[in-house]
């Protein structure tokens, strides 16, 4: 493996590396959930990392702790970055999971730094950081807490159901700073699901995170990625899993159509032509001109699951809207003040580019 250069864009960074080889401790543990996972705990140099300016993101600023996810789904984007570490972005991706055990202390001291103004941070939103391997570190009660203690803004995306276990904190933290917390569920299909995310819970366990969310005050909303072409991208297909999303209570669904970067791309297309060889040529048709899906296909997607919202009671997320904890009543000052204007409606349907 090589660690010296490890950073998203080795080229643009004069000194690159993120952490020294010594730093580096690599453990196995021999349990059913970890068998085959191999763990690389470092000590990171930073933990904010600013999201480039040509980057399609709603946001400026990330945190993860984590680098290679468990979740093993075959299309996510983030394979690439594997290769920075001279790993393969298949299954050492899925396998082998970079730590950075110090992101609380480090995230900490950044806050803390009198450069540092207290702007939005996303997490979640290159791997997942409730994956398997959170169960163990538990990084994410130290990162959630020292944003809690600066009254920092932060949004969470996940597909993990760990979350809930850091419910508190969050609770906590929604009464000092604006909170977001969203789920990722692309579709309900059980079958599909177990062959395209099989390191992650159900589709219908992540919806029940969204009602636990809801009972407890939290407003939680979905991204519906990916939509899969040709997979999960029927208008029954939809119907449901829109039907599924409101009835778990989100606040919100915004749709979103696979993407595949290299990196993504040729791992996907391999296991569509093990999985699904008739689709092949259909996929390079479409794909044919880069990572995404024509706009003619993505707005007839975002159309049609916009028009399904509207039916079943929810809307679309503007872009760069987190999805607000719900306070439990007005401070008051505020009382004093006067009702409070809503906030405005959105705009128009936003299809937002995370996954």
């Amino acid at each position: 493996m090589r660690w010296d250069h490890l950073t998203e864009n080795p080229a643009t960074v004069r000194n690159p590396a993120l952490f020294d080889a010594d730093a580096v401790t690599t453990r196995t543990f021999d349990t059913p959930e970890f068998r085959g996972i191999t763990f690389h705990e470092v000590r990171a140099r930073s933990i904010v990392n600013r999201v480039p300016g040509a980057s399609r993101m709603p946001f400026e600023w990330t945190v993860n702790p984590y680098r290679g996810c468990t979740h093993a789904c075959v299309y996510c984007f983030a394979r690439r970055t594997h290769s920075y570490l001279d790993l393969d972005t298949g299954l050492d991706f899925d396998s082998q999971i970079v730590v950075k055990v110090n992101a609380p202390e480090l995230l900490r001291r950044h806050l803390a730094s009198r450069t540092w103004h207290g702007e939005h941070i996303a997490m979640g939103t290159n791997v997942d950081c409730y994956q398997r391997a959170e169960g163990r570190y538990r990084l994410m009660p130290g990162i959630i807490t020292a944003l809690r203690d600066r009254a920092n803004p932060f949004s969470i995306l996940t597909k993990g159901t760990l979350i809930l276990r850091d419910l508190d904190l969050l609770k906590q933290a929604s009464e000092v700073t604006d909170v977001g917390v969203s789920v990722s569920v692309g579709f309900v299909d059980q079958e599909l699901w177990r062959t395209v995310e099989p390191g992650t819970p159900a589709p219908e366990r992540r919806l029940d995170v969204v009602r636990s969310l809801d009972r407890h005050g939290i407003g939680c909303g979905v991204l519906m990625a990916p939509v899969i072409p040709f997979l999960s991208d029927h208008p029954a297909q939809l119907r449901d899993t829109v039907r599924a999303i409101a009835a778990a209570g989100a606040t919100s669904v915004t749709p979103l159509v696979l993407h595949l970067r290299p990196g993504a791309r040729e791992w996907f297309m391999a296991w569509l032509e093990r999985r699904h060889p008739h689709l092949v040529r259909r996929y390079e048709r479409l794909y044919a001109e880069g990572a995404y899906a024509p706009k003619w296909y993505q707005r007839r997607i975002t159309g049609q699951v916009h028009e399904l919202a509207q039916e079943y009671g929810i809307g679309p997320t503007r872009a760069g809207m987190p999805r607000r904890i719900r306070r439990p009543g007005p401070e008051p000052a505020a009382v004093a003040a006067g009702p409070v204007a809503p906030e405005p409606a959105a705009a128009g349907p936003t299809q937002l580019s995370l996954l």
